[in-house]
């Protein structure tokens, strides 16, 4: 990882009350709209209104970093029209919210292969990109046909381009600059909402020491006070990165 970005399995990397990035999966769009009797994709579209209410909150708390997993590597595998919903929900949120996260000081980027969207999205993702590379009030990271594993496989391979003769004998610190992630510092708090308790192949290798915390709220229904939880439950950890309970009085 860059100067920016430790690695916490090689320095232990400095902490402090309010997380400095926080990751999440935004589970339970369909579930919270089923429950309603309406459609999934009513679901999905009032989760952007929780993504802003997530967004506004992290700036309030401290909170640098905000990592979202939107669509996974896996979710191709869902009905046809709701991932055509999925990709048109994207183009709109792309052009009516990036420049309102550029207004904000927002950094926008996202990560994940995206060779299988249409040009149009891939468009309108770099130049967002480009337009708020320059903001630095909050680093706002959507993972997009993201995969843990494919993520490992991609720096792997940016690796051997770059040198081919590392690849037998390399070491952690020259794989880790290729990750998707490696302009941000690694989560120090993991939240999934929905009930399920997995990271479901998201940031394998980023999440070796972050702080995880599952709640069965729905993510629609997540909110501020909901961040707050998941902060204080944060609060209470003994972040030891491989070190004692004794050690960490001394």
């Amino acid at each position: 990882m860059n100067s920016t970005s430790p690695s916490s399995t090689k320095i232990i990397p400095e902490t402090d009350i309010i997380p400095r990035h926080v990751a999440i999966i935004m589970d339970g769009n369909g579930r919270w709209a089923k429950s309603r009797s309406l459609p999934r994709i009513i679901g999905h579209k009032n989760g952007i209104e929780a993504v802003r209410t997530a967004v506004k909150a992290c700036i309030e708390r401290g909170i640098n970093y905000l990592t979202l997993f939107a669509f996974s590597s896996e979710n191709w595998r869902r009905p046809t029209e709701e991932v055509s919903y999925l990709m048109q929900l994207f183009i709109t949120v792309l052009q009516q919210e990036v420049i309102k996260l550029h207004e904000n000081g927002i950094r926008f980027k996202v990560i994940g292969d995206l060779t299988k969207f249409e040009p149009e999205i891939i468009k309108f993702i770099r130049n967002g990109e480009e337009m708020t590379a320059a903001n630095t009030r909050l680093t706002l990271t959507i993972a997009a046909n993201y995969g843990g594993r494919w993520d490992i496989v991609q720096a792997i391979r940016k690796m051997h381009v770059q040198n081919s003769k590392l690849i037998k004998n390399f070491v952690e610190e020259d794989l880790s600059k290729h990750f998707a992630m490696n302009y941000a510092p690694e989560p120090d708090l993991f939240i999934r909402t929905g009930g399920e308790q997995r990271i479901s192949n998201f940031l394998l290798w980023d999440l070796a020491y972050t702080e995880l915390y599952f709640t069965n709220i729905l993510w629609p229904d997540f909110n501020a006070g909901s961040l707050d939880l998941a902060i204080q439950s944060y609060q209470q950890r003994e972040r030891r990165f491989g070190r004692t309970s004794e050690q960490l009085q001394e």
